[in-house]
């Protein structure tokens, strides 16, 4: 297809993203006037597998440490032996009314054993600290991070001097590095510590290096070690009782390396061989490599939603101002989304674990919910952000993973269910069980590694790779609707196929009789997963051209599967009976999955299942639901696709004011960071969806964002969307194929006719928001589309 205007086309692009770069640097800094008096206003930096939190003190500096793998414990079999045997009863149970006594006969013949709080936990690796002896007042502090560098600050003055520190985590050399520097020669006299809260670690010192190594767990876990090496400019360095004793240097460099043998490598080696490779770098050089490996991912995308800068306000007050006067705050979204961003870069990068439920920062020895992987939404939220915003590397540790979950998988599936294919359930660890563990109201959820299956597919259709299809994202679809295939059975009363026992994460129902349950056949979060892994596996086995007669089994299973039903009350049922909740406000909005990150709930197809959900969503905030961070996220990405950005931007505001913490940290309460990435993926879900069959631009854009533009979003089919808009109206859009293929475009404004050769080929259409444009048009690899409004 030809375009008009190819030469204006190309400037536009340059010109636009030349603007939107320039924006991106104008304010993406979190910025306080005064050291953090709690871990949870310490600023944190990462490389994927090693992270800090800078509290930024005068007289003593504290930067609490983590390693990813640095974990207790080793796999074991956590499976009920009994489980199989009992499984027909506790079905037969649950068809015949009899829910109170399934649930106690689950909760003893089928749930697995579940070792005690802590046993098997991430931890802290430990402390460094820089204390500086004879510290006086200081003045002119600023403790910042830079979001558009990764790097994070200290400045402030003491006694005419000027004193400053950077932190960085180097993905590219593996290391920490922290650099002190003062306005007069000889300024900087420290002592330097590198401890943990534990009993057992081993600290040994040289002329310039502190070692820490221990085997966690009391002998039950990984063993690390933390090397940190002191390079000096000017002045000495001496070693005594566990400490470094910097004197009146004129500058200092601290390169910090840790490792564990979780991947059975030699820690040891590791931590030596990487601080030998950094001493070929100076720091500046150091620093620069690591800004520069940043930058290509996260520049990427640029946000801008207001057209002045913001007032040097800093970010805690700022925050604590929203809560107490409201506003619009436009701007705090653009620094939160990118935040989002920025956190997960720092946690999540090839070759490491994918980001747990604290991404890579958790203090102490025991951590909130042993820092592990909830696969009942949690890391899955993790991950709602990176094809959307443009960082698709960092879903690699994330599939890594899931991958390494399926051989013990295909052993539960076998154990407790007598299946083929592979389970996982509402938990895992680093050690990657599978089995059903804890009460059964949580635990006994056989649906882990299928939604974790349906982020290979989404990756697919944001990439386009053929090949990831075929070898990674088929196999493990074909390997979680392989277990489905042995588990689903007919429900005697509608004679659909239904799953179970299972329940809806994690919420309780009342009895005919008035007591609670949870564990039911078919609840509706099952079946919406199911009727979506079936329907993209049969898809994926038809592109590959592979298992035809696999295939048309799935399909006619698929045709079986219990539908999706709305209750008296006209909401979406949760369960496959129309029960009461125990909880109407409940965190959990599980029967919502196929609004939300699912596809079959849209405006078009099933158009009462979505006015259901709008009235599922409302009962809930109705009852105080959304009183989590990650539920609150959730709830926007619900209204950004319900279309209703006035709802969407409500919701995040009460997402700030609510369950963020003073350094941008989601709270559950407590610190969790699903919140973080589950909000970030709400703003993009806002402004550009692709979910449905097209590309639509500005779907849920609130009144407050009239004047904005985004650059470097990614949709579906492998197409960048760049967007322009001024008094609420789309003004511009630069699309990029990437791979080719058709654009299927929806806008709510029709391109103008003398700016594109798309102009009149517009087809209004009908929707609840008003008349919308329908364009479609084949493109090429590479091919650049400017649309004007």
């Amino acid at each position: 297809m030809h375009f008009m205007k190819t030469y204006g086309c190309i400037l536009t692009l340059l010109l636009f993203n030349l603007s939107a770069l320039k924006a991106q640097e104008q304010d993406l800094q979190l910025w306080y006037e005064s050291p953090a008096r709690a871990w949870t206003e310490a600023l944190p930096v990462g490389n994927g597998s090693l992270g800090g939190m800078i509290f930024g003190g005068i007289d003593r500096e504290r930067i609490q440490l983590n390693e990813e793998s640095v974990w207790t414990g080793h796999p074991i079999d956590r499976g009920n032996p009994e489980a199989r045997a009992h499984l027909d009863s506790v079905r037969q149970l649950l068809f015949a009314g009899e829910y109170t006594e399934a649930e106690r006969l689950a909760q003893e013949k089928i749930m697995g054993r579940r070792l005690e709080q802590g046993e098997h936990t991430y931890q802290t690796l430990g402390n460094l600290y820089l204390n500086f002896p004879g510290a006086s007042k200081t003045e002119d502090y600023r403790r910042a991070l830079d979001l558009s560098t990764a790097v994070a600050s200290v400045h402030y003055e003491q006694e005419g001097i000027r004193y400053k520190r950077e932190l960085f985590s180097s993905y590219p050399d593996q290391l920490m590095a922290l650099n002190l520097s003062a306005d007069q020669p000889g300024a900087l006299s420290l002592e330097l510590q590198l401890n943990r809260p534990s009993q057992h670690e081993a600290v040994t010192l040289s002329a310039n290096e502190i070692v820490m190594r221990e085997h966690t767990g009391n002998g039950d876990g990984v063993r690390y070690t933390a090397r940190l090496r002191v390079n000096v400019s000017g002045g000495s360095v001496n070693a005594a009782d566990s400490t470094l004793h910097i004197s009146n240097a004129d500058e200092v460099t601290l390169l910090l390396a840790a490792a564990t043998d979780y991947q059975n490598k030699n820690p040891d080696e590791l931590t030596r061989q990487r601080l030998d490779h950094a001493q070929a770098f100076t720091y500046k050089q150091l620093k620069q490599r690591h800004i520069r490996d940043y930058q290509q991912l996260f520049n990427r995308v640029s946000l801008d939603l207001t057209p002045d800068r913001v007032g040097d306000t800093a970010t805690d007050r700022r925050l604590e101002r929203l809560r107490q006067e409201g506003g619009p705050a436009p701007h705090l979204s653009e620094l939160y989304f990118q935040y989002g961003r920025y956190l997960l870069l720092s946690s999540s990068r090839s070759g490491s674990l994918p980001a747990n439920l604290q991404g890579i920062w958790a203090e102490g020895m025991a951590p909130p919910w042993n820092a592990d992987y909830h696969i009942n939404i949690n890391l899955q939220m993790n991950y709602w952000p990176a094809d959307l915003t443009n960082l698709s590397e960092t879903y690699g540790p994330f599939f890594d993973f899931v991958e390494k979950l399926r051989p013990r998988g295909r052993e539960t599936a076998r154990q407790t269910y007598g299946s083929r294919g592979a389970v996982a359930h509402h938990t895992t660890d680093v050690w990657h069980f599978t089995e059903p563990i804890g009460k059964t109201y949580w635990g006994l959820w056989p649906m882990g590694a299928a939604w974790l299956t349906m982020h290979f597919w989404d990756h697919y259709q944001y990439t386009g790779s053929e090949a990831f299809l075929r070898e990674r994202a088929y196999p493990q679809m074909k390997s979680a609707a392989t277990f489905f295939m042995d588990y689903l059975v007919k429900d005697p009363e509608t004679g659909y196929l239904v799953t179970g026992p299972s329940m809806s994460p994690e919420n309780q129902y009342i009895t005919p009789e008035g007591k609670q349950a949870s564990i039911a056949m078919g609840p509706a979060m099952d079946m919406e997963i199911l009727h979506e892994l079936f329907e993209a596996t049969i898809k994926a086995s038809r592109m590959l051209e592979l298992d035809a007669a696999f295939r048309d089994t799935l399909q006619q299973l698929k045709n079986d599967l219990a539908p999706v039903r709305i209750g008296a009350n006209g909401t979406i049922m949760e369960w496959n009976e129309d029960f009461e909740e125990a909880e109407p406000g409940h965190r959990h909005i599980s029967h919502l999955y196929s609004l939300h990150p699912g596809k079959a709930i849209n405006a078009n197809d099933t158009p009462e299942l979505f006015r259901a959900a709008r009235k599922t969503i409302d009962r809930r905030l109705q009852h105080g639901g959304g009183h989590t961070g990650w539920s609150r996220a959730w709830i926007i990405n619900f209204f950004a696709r319900l279309k209703d950005g006035e709802k969407a931007r409500e919701n995040i505001l009460a997402l700030y004011t609510k369950s963020t913490l003073p350094n941008l940290f989601d709270t559950h309460p407590p610190f969790q960071i699903d919140g973080n990435f589950g909000g970030t993926a709400g703003i993009a879900e806002m402004l550009l969806q692709s979910h449905a069959g097209y590309v639509e631009l500005l779907p849920a854009l609130p009144k407050a964002w009239k004047e904005g533009r985004v650059r470097g979003l990614k949709a579906r089919g492998n197409f960048i969307v760049d967007m322009r808009w001024a008094k609420g109206r789309l003004t511009e859009a630069v699309i990029t194929s990437n791979s080719g293929g058709t654009l299927r475009l929806k806008t709510h404004f029709p391109v103008q006719e003398s700016d594109s050769s798309l102009a009149g080929r517009g087809q209004p259409v009908s929707g609840p928001g008003g008349a919308v444009y329908i364009y479609e048009l084949e493109t090429n690899p590479g091919e650049v589309i400017t649309l004007m409004f």
